[in-house]
């Protein structure tokens, strides 16, 4: 496994962790993409961006975006959680964020 090549793809992508191209976060997914075992249009919060600059560099064929729905596995809503000692107040969680789940600052 490359992992300066790994690297560059995870630098494409937004570092959301979100979880909506099917993997528990960004690092996962470019390692999946490294191997040829993920598909290029699973980033829904990067959108058309991060797709063109994957098919760029991974020399693959743009396809659509694929959107899946974020279903909750259990019936409590989804609790948004940021680090204060971490935080560096880029907003950057709050633009990309799939639930809208930050309000106030």
């Amino acid at each position: 496994m490359n992992s300066d090549e790994i690297d560059q793809i995870e630098a494409h992508l937004p570092q959301t962790q979100c979880g909506q191209c099917d993997y528990e976060g960004c690092r996962p997914y470019a390692e999946a993409l490294h191997n040829g075992e993920a598909p290029i249009n699973r980033c829904v919060p990067g959108g058309e961006v991060v797709l063109n600059a994957l098919a760029e560099q991974l020399q693959q064929q743009v396809t659509a975006l694929q959107r899946t729905e974020l279903v909750a596995k259990e019936e409590t809503p989804w609790v948004a959680w940021v680090d204060p000692q971490r935080c560096i107040g880029c907003y950057k969680c709050i633009d990309v964020c799939p639930q809208d789940a930050f309000i106030g600052s």
